[in-house]
């Protein structure tokens, strides 16, 4: 633009010349009129575009009116546009706008600072820079090894650390035009602070230029706009609207005009995401631009603002809290987060907040409070926060006052001083306090509080000031104290609904009519609640009302939990979850902190009963005490729940802590602990009072020992103090990069303090050597300490020097783990020299530099240095550090790619190592000339006794000495093991004391076997020789034939695969004159041919010593069969031939068996197919017997035949064709044949699918054969099928029937039949189990059998022996019963009778009775049970059975369990006891006997002196009973077993039995499971006295550890033992690990039952995992 005047155009035509025009029209100004000036100022505001706001701001308001100059002069190039002729009232607009809002933040800052304890500055005020980690949605893992080992640092939840600290005003500075967020807890200032930075604006002061338009927008008022708006809408409707007049519309249009035109000139301030109802959209994509002109939803309208889709360069400033950033994570330019207050900021607060009025008083107590809070961590904790901070103030001032002389005067003190004061958040604001319960001091003088006096939890905190509000409100009344305090009472009553109904609908800001004006008045005086403007939909401003802090509404809403019936158990769970500090996209929002759960844990106190009961009462609630009581026992049961749990992670752990330090309950600490033998915590921001809450639980669990396992943790150094408190910590592992040196200094510090501490990881980190140093000077503090791992840090050689210094004064190590550290060979040879001072030094092993380990041990020393690079100069070095070090049992160099050079050099050294056992150099020498220099050692170093070289992948080479031999030490001998590609030229000769060698694996074919066994002769010590894997053929199978006959000493060879696979040769040295000595020779798995099996056995011929051969596992055609067996006749010396698995036909086994007639010298011949398969020979002898077995063929038609034919010649003990498929037929046609047969022993013909008729057939071979003794046949599962023959004299025959499936007519027809051929013969039928016969049916059979019996010993000939009858469990018609029961009568040789659960009526009853008073042989008497068939009123028919019992005199063993005589029956048997002198057994379980016919019983009992087992469970057994076994037990030394399970055995009784059971030596097995007490340690304790115990019963007895700690001590005495049952008791883990101790020293011991005891199943697994003969399961 021009000005009009000639001499401006005269001087910038001479500036156009010049070379600096800018500089001439300064100069033409500079002494211009201010006319001119202005002219020209307003016409470039008119005329020129995209001039910056604030610069045009600037020069209109230079410019001044212009109104009288004339503008449109002719000498203008254009006139002005109506456009530009606007701008100056537009700037007008927007500049009274910026006045207005100045105006609006000066205002509110002066509303909120009105009573600020502490002043706000942000160049005072702490943040920290924060950037997003993107790698994982939820940070639950902590990374792997691969990950640990980057130098990067880990993340801390979502996000990570990248300066410690800077101010908020530097933060702030450069963020123009981005998107800042600013993060911070609950109560940490976000609000005010914002609230500080517009003020700063307003004054043209801070980071944000006073240029830009400052709009602070609260997202808690947002949420009152329920209609979309345009953003014009939300400026100057809901923000500030504009100041009104008739040209209200051109202003609001000039002022949105302004801000489109310029958007980089506005700064946006939001403030409080973490209150907003909604969730902003987070566009992935760029998208276009929004319609300003069309209305949007608030979320849409704030989200387009992040998004750049509106005022794109604008400055955009969020504040949240830390867990809702994650919504912003994409949209962010920077993230900070505010930190908390340090000690000196707390110090600095609690001073100026007794220090308002600045008397003494108050600076005294201000000094009190500060030393109290900084003392008590939960305090401290609180007060790191601003708004917290405040409440602890007014509880410490509480705690003060009441030590101190209070008088009247405090209340008119109070009234000086005002009502109490709102509280805000960064500041903080002045307050008071009293105990709730207690409703003031009353005027006591008092001591100040101790440490112990202070509130120990949040809770009780909140209940202190909730006390004080409420009593400082009713001073300020005029009506009594007592009145006013239940006033107040109700009114928080009414407060905690509020406060409730907020919580149920996510509602912080309350209006008028939501309070009800007595509570709203109370709320306000008292500070719970303070005022806020709310601008409503409409733009009206009213009042609205929010608690001090989000806590304190939690907790007010707590208090509605615990004292209101209203709200149900099922709200409570739930609302009862634990919070997780790990951040997620998909977290649900919530505009609270998530503390409920934490104070109604802690509500849950027996110490807050009191408090609860009086709101309860207040709240018009009846029987209060009771209802209150409960929801507190409902909220302990949830907890225990939780303790119990095992699937809870990291953070929700950590929450479980505080909720159980809240509730301070002892015992849920320890199921809590009983539950996590180690407690993980990964990727957690960790506070001092996060270990203060670990350690309240890990102390108030027991002895129990712990771990602590912190991965990728933040964890500020005043943690370690804390966690030194901590007591039984066993383990310690600290994993992440954020752990350096100083962390390791502080840790070095503290670690003597945890006098339990096992093990110690510090892996993953950032050590040093100098934090190394300062970890070695805490840990040689430690002396129980057994394992550190210092794993994956950057200690290098010299760190390694300063861990090594400790190993000599820690005793206890175990292992101490250094891998992974950025280290040198040099650290090695520290480890090893150290082997020479430390002697418990067991192993040290070093994989490359990767894993670097010592192990602690005094037994043996070893030593791995693994995948090492060795130089010669370097294994020079090495093998001198060797020199020095104590002997050692393992030297293992694998992995090194070594050289000749450095192989000699080890070599050269070698004599001046002391190794024992071996030297492993596993892929350390590859090459032949490594080899050569290898076999030397066998000749010049005689320590080395074996050799093992294997030059194939995987290389292995190991030099053994005499103490790693597998042999004995008086058997040790050199050898050698050789396994390589090819062919080598090595003199094996020069080895002179070679004892074994391996050529496994190797290509030495035919020709290689030939010069093999050319050197044979030279080999004199040579035990074994491997050639396997050869490639070795048949001619050299024919080779190792003739050297088996040519060499004396050559004992034994193994072929398999025709000699490709397996060809190992075996020496006898010394022994060559030995003519007795056994050869062998092996093929195994190989295809033999004809020809291969002549050639073969024709070498073999030839040997001169015996000789075994063996075919097996082979392919033998019939033809090699043939030839094998013609040659057999010449092998004189063949002791064995070995055809196992290698015949498959029945024609080939006949081929072998006609050997028997073919030589003499066969003792045996055993064939099945596919089976083991022999031939053995003998020496000729006349009278030789041999043995046939031919079993598992087909022998039908004429292989029979054949096979009968070749059986007659020679003689034969014995003969097996069992399972030979004969049927009936080919039976009938053996039977036959059989008189031809010359056989001595028996016939087994079983398995031969025979039927009836086929077992008629064997059976008639005892009428048809004279030399038949017995036969013995079966068709039940066995198949029995045997025929005995007569060994010698003698003429008695015998047939037995067991489980045949033959008609009972048959057998009766039978046994008839032959026992009128067959005098004498003994007839034994089996009928237990029998399935084809039923009870009625077995009884006529028995009773026939019995019948012919009688009849013959009423005849001219003696009867067969009927001693056994077994029916027990059989169920007959009454006609069948008594028939049994009248002949029974007639047995009178009956010896054995078992009628167990028969059913037997009055008349049965009665013929029984009869027939036990005729048999009095019997010795064995079974009658349990059947009673159970008879009635009451039949009663006597058992007194009945037992008279008859009088003339039993033989008796040995009776059972009469069940019966239910009662003490009737008991003395009628104690009769008949004095005469049963060989009584060895008897059983009265369930019998009703009472304690007194006990003690009866057991006084008969001393004339039965053989007895062996006494059984008297499930009776009415009691002290007396047990008294008379003190006695009389005793006095029974062959007693063995001993049952009285299911009694009433008291105390006094338990004592007794013990000293009867110290005295029973021959006890073997004891049963007392549910005797009726649980005080069983007398008789634990005297099971040491029973040498012989092997079954101890236990169970169902509830009892206690004591029981099983007194069994522990017992069974390293019990050598026996195998079995004992503690189920169903009340062992806990302790006992049970007890337990577990002992079975060390008790290996006859197979288990001990623990099923349904006191045992978490985490432990039951862990200690059935540690040893399996714990059984924690019913089976």
């Amino acid at each position: 633009m021009m000005a009009s005047e000639a001499g401006w155009q005269n001087q910038l035509s001479a500036a156009s010349s010049s070379t600096n025009p800018i500089q001439a029209m300064l100069d033409y100004f500079r002494t211009a009129r201010a006319e001119k000036c202005r002219i020209f100022l307003q016409s470039v505001c008119l005329w020129c575009e995209n001039i910056p706001m604030r610069l045009e701001s600037r020069l209109m308001s230079v410019a001044g009116d212009t109104s009288d100059l004339n503008l449109e002069d002719q000498n203008s190039p254009s006139p002005p546009s109506e456009e530009q002729l606007m701008k100056r009232p537009r700037i007008d607009h927007w500049d009274q706008y910026f006045t207005s809002v100045r105006g609006l933040l000066q205002r509110r800052w002066e509303r909120l600072t009105e009573r600020l304890v502490k002043d706000v500055q942000l160049e005072n005020v702490w943040v920290s820079l924060r950037t997003t980690n993107r790698v994982r949605d939820r940070p639950d893992q902590t990374p792997g090894s691969a990950d640990r080992g980057s130098r990067t640092p880990e993340s801390d939840g979502d996000y990570i650390f990248l300066e410690s600290r800077l101010t908020l005003e530097t933060f702030l500075q450069g963020c123009e035009g981005k998107v800042t967020v600013l993060v911070g807890q609950a109560g940490s200032g976000k609000t005010l602070l914002m609230s500080c930075l517009g003020q700063q604006w307003a004054n043209g002061l801070g980071p944000i230029p006073s240029s830009y338009l400052f709009v602070l927008l609260e997202f808690r008022q947002l949420n009152l706009l329920s209609r979309p708006l345009t953003l014009a809408e939300l400026l100057l409707q809901h923000y500030l609207p504009p100041n009104g007049g008739n040209d209200a519309q051109v202003r609001r249009y000039a002022i949105v005009d302004c801000l489109l035109s310029n958007p980089e000139q506005s700064c946006w301030v939001l403030d409080g995401y973490d209150e907003f109802h909604g969730k902003l959209n987070r566009q992935e994509m760029q998208r276009e631009p929004l319609d300003l002109e069309n209305p949007l939803p608030v979320a849409d309208l704030i989200s387009g603002l992040l998004n750049r889709q509106l005022l794109k360069g604008s400055t955009v400033l969020v504040t949240c809290r830390v867990r809702d950033v994650m919504d912003l994570d994409g949209v962010s330019d920077k993230v900070g987060q505010l930190l908390e207050w340090g000690h000196h900021e707390i110090k600095e607060y609690v001073d100026k907040f007794f220090g308002v009025k600045g008397d003494s008083l108050n600076r005294a107590l201000g000094a009190q409070a500060a030393d109290l809070l900084l003392s008590s961590r939960h305090l401290l904790a609180m007060s790191s926060l601003p708004a917290l901070c405040n409440i602890c103030c007014i509880c410490l001032e509480h705690l003060l006052l009441e030590g101190t002389q209070i008088s009247g005067e405090r209340s008119g003190e109070e009234d000086s001083r005002g009502e109490p004061r709102a509280h805000s958040e960064q500041g903080g604001k002045r307050e008071g306090s009293e105990d709730i319960a207690k409703g003031g001091t009353n005027g006591r003088a008092q001591l100040c509080p101790t440490l112990a006096q202070i509130p120990t939890t949040l809770t009780q905190v909140y209940l202190t000031v909730l006390g004080k509000l409420t009593y400082l409100f009713s001073l300020s009344l005029c009506s009594t104290v007592n009145t006013q305090t239940t006033l107040s009472q109700y009114r928080l009553c009414t407060l905690s609904r509020l406060a409730w109904r907020g919580l149920e609908e996510s509602k912080i800001l309350f209006e008028e009519e939501d309070i009800p004006q007595d509570v709203l008045e109370f709320s306000v005086r008292t500070g719970l609640m303070s005022q806020v403007e709310l601008r409503r939909q409409d733009g009206m401003l009213v009042s609205a009302y929010c608690f001090i802090h989000l806590t304190v509404q939690e907790f007010l809403a707590a208090l509605r939990l615990m004292t209101s019936a209203d709200v149900s158990d099922a709200q409570l769970k739930k609302r009862f979850s634990l919070k997780t500090r790990w951040t997620t996209k998909s977290n649900h929002k919530t505009v609270f902190t998530d503390s409920l759960y934490l104070y109604v844990c802690g509500l849950a106190s027996p110490q807050c009963t009191p408090a609860l009961v009086q709101l309860a009462r207040a709240s018009g609630g009846t029987r209060v005490q009771s209802w209150v009581q409960k929801r507190q026992e409902l909220v302990r049961k949830m907890l225990k729940t939780l303790c119990q749990s095992n699937t809870l992670t990291g953070p929700k752990i950590l929450e479980l802590c505080h909720c159980v330090q809240e509730s301070q309950d002892h015992q849920l600490a320890k199921q809590f602990v009983d539950a996590r033998p180690t407690l993980e915590l990964r990727n957690i921001r960790l506070l001092p009072n996060d270990i203060e809450a670990l350690a309240f639980v890990v102390n108030a669990g027991g002895d129990n020992d712990i771990g602590l396992d912190f991965g990728a943790c933040s964890m500020e150094l005043e943690c370690l103090d804390v966690l030194s408190r901590c007591q039984s910590i066993h383990c310690l592992s600290f994993r992440s990069r954020k752990y350096g040196d100083k962390f390791a200094e502080k840790l070095a510090s503290v670690l003597p303090e945890f006098t339990a501490l096992r093990k110690l990881e510090f892996c993953g980190s950032s050590l040093t050597a100098m934090g190394a140093a300062c970890l070695a000077s805490g840990l040689q503090k430690c002396p129980d300490i057994t394992e550190i791992n210092l794993s994956d840090n950057n200690l290098k050689d010299n760190g390694i020097g300063h861990i090594a210094e400790i190993f000599t004064k820690l005793q206890k190590l175990v292992s101490v783990m250094l891998g992974r550290n950025n280290t040198s060979l040099k650290a090695v040879d520290y480890l090893i020299e150290k082997m020479s001072s430390c002697l418990n030094i067991q192993h040290v092993c070093a994989d490359g530099m990767k894993e670097v380990s010592v192990t602690f041990s005094p037994d043996t020393d070893k030593i791995s240095l693994l995948n090492q690079d060795w130089s010669k100069p370097e294994m020079r070095n090495l093998a001198r550090t060797l020199a020095r070090c104590p002997s050692l049992s393992v030297l293992d160099l694998s992995g090194g790619q070594w050289d000749e050079q450095t192989l000699k050099t080890l070599i050269q050294f070698l004599p001046e190592i002391r190794i024992t056992e071996k030297i492993i150099l596993n892929d350390s020498c590859s090459s032949v000339e490594s080899l050569v220099i290898l076999t030397s050692l066998l000749s010049h170093c005689p320590p080395v006794v074996e050799l093992h070289i294997r030059l194939q992948s995987p290389v292995q080479v190991s030099i053994v000495f005499s103490g790693g031999s597998e042999k004995p030490a008086n058997e040790v001998s050199k050898m050698l093991w050789y396994v390589f590609n090819y062919c080598h030229s090595i003199a094996l000769t020069t080895v002179m004391k070679l004892y074994f060698c391996d050529l496994s694996n190797n290509s030495l074919g035919n020709k290689g076997l030939r010069k093999l066994l050319d050197v044979l002769p030279c080999l004199s010590n040579i035990q074994e020789i491997n050639a396997s894997n050869n490639g070795i053929g048949m001619e050299g199978v024919v080779m190792l034939a003739d050297a088996l006959s040519s060499y004396d000493s050559l004992t034994q060879i193994l072929i398999s695969d025709g000699g490709k696979d397996q060809v190992i040769l075996k020496f006898s040295p010394n022994k060559s004159d030995d003519k007795e000595q056994l050869k062998m020779f092996r093929i195994r798995n190989s295809s033999l041919l004809p020809s291969n099996v002549t050639t073969l056995c024709t070498r073999l011929v030839q040997c001169g010593s015996h000789l075994e051969l063996e075919f097996s596992h082979c392919s033998l055609t019939d033809r090699a069969i043939k030839n094998l067996q013609k040659v057999l006749p010449k092998m004189m010396s063949l002791q064995r031939l070995n055809v196992s698995h290698s015949i498959t036909s029945t024609t080939d086994a006949l081929t072998l068996v006609s050997c028997l007639n073919d030589s003499q010298r066969v003792t045996s011949v055993e064939l099945r197919p596919q089976s083991d398969s022999f031939i053995s020979f003998g020496a000729v002898k006349a009278e030789v017997k041999v043995s046939c077995r031919v079993t598992g063929f087909c022998l039908n038609g004429g292989n029979l035949d054949r096979l009968l034919e070749i059986l007659q010649g020679p003689r034969l003990s014995h003969l097996d064709l069992s399972s030979n498929q004969l049927e009936d037929k080919g039976l009938k046609c053996l039977v036959d044949f059989l008189p031809r047969l010359k056989i001595s022993s028996y016939v087994n013909l079983s398995h031969n699918r025979l039927t009836q008729q086929g077992l008629l057939d064997v059976a008639s071979t005892l009428c048809t054969c004279p030399d038949v003794s017995s036969v013995e046949v079966s068709l039940g599962e066995e198949e029995r099928c045997l025929i005995w023959f007569r060994q010698s004299g003698g003429c008695e025959k015998s047939l037995r029937f067991k489980n045949n499936q033959l008609q009972s007519e048959w057998i009766e027809e039978f046994v008839k039949l032959l026992d009128g051929s067959e005098r004498g013969c003994i007839i034994s039928v089996k009928l237990r189990n029998c399935s084809w016969i039923r009870s009625e049916a077995a009884v006529c059979l028995l009773c026939r059998y019995m019948q012919i019996q009688a009849d013959k010993h009423r005849g001219l000939y003696t009867p067969c022996k009927y001693s056994k009858s077994l029916l027990s469990h059989c169920v007959w018609f009454e006609a069948g019963g008594l028939q049994l029961m009248e002949t029974l009568e007639q047995c009178v040789n009956l010896e054995d009778l078992c009628l167990d659960c028969v059913q037997l009526n009055e008349q049965s009853s009665i013929f029984l009775a009869h027939a036990l008073r005729s048999i009095t042989l019997i010795r064995n008497l079974r009658l349990n049970k059947i009673a159970t068939a008879m009635e009451q009123s039949q009663t006597n028919s058992l007194l009945d059975l037992l008279a008859a019992m009088d003339g039993l005199t033989q008796i040995q063993g009776i059972e009469l369990d069940s019966w239910r005589m009662a003490d009737a029956g008991i003395e009628q048997l104690t009769r008949l006891l004095p005469v049963w002198k060989d009584l060895k057994k008897i059983s009265l379980s369930k019998n009703l006997v009472s304690d007194q016919s006990g003690e009866t019983l057991l006084e008969a009992l001393r004339s039965c002196s053989h007895l062996e087992e006494l059984h008297l469970s499930s009776n009415s057994l009691g002290d007396l009973t047990a008294a008379k076994m003190a006695v009389v037990l005793p006095s029974l030394t062959h007693l063995t077993v001993l049952d009285i399970s299911e009694n009433r055995i008291g105390c006094e009784g338990s004592s007794n039995l013990s000293k009867a059971i110290m005295s029973m030596k021959n006890l073997r097995k004891i049963n007392l499971t549910a005797v009726g007490t649980s005080e069983l340690c007398p008789v634990a304790a005297s099971l040491a006295h029973c040498p012989l115990i092997q079954d101890v019963g236990l169970g169902w007895n509830n009892c206690s550890d004591d029981v099983a700690l007194e069994l522990a001590r017992v069974l390293p005495l019990c050598h026996n033992l195998t079995q004992i049952d503690l189920e169903s008791n009340n062992v806990s883990v302790y006992g049970a690990t007890a337990l577990l101790k002992a079975l060390q020293y008790c290996p006859a011991l197979h288990l001990i039952r623990l099923w349904r005891n006191k045992v978490l199943q985490s432990e039951a697994q862990r200690l059935s995992q540690t040893d399996r003969r714990l059984n924690f399961s019913f089976t």
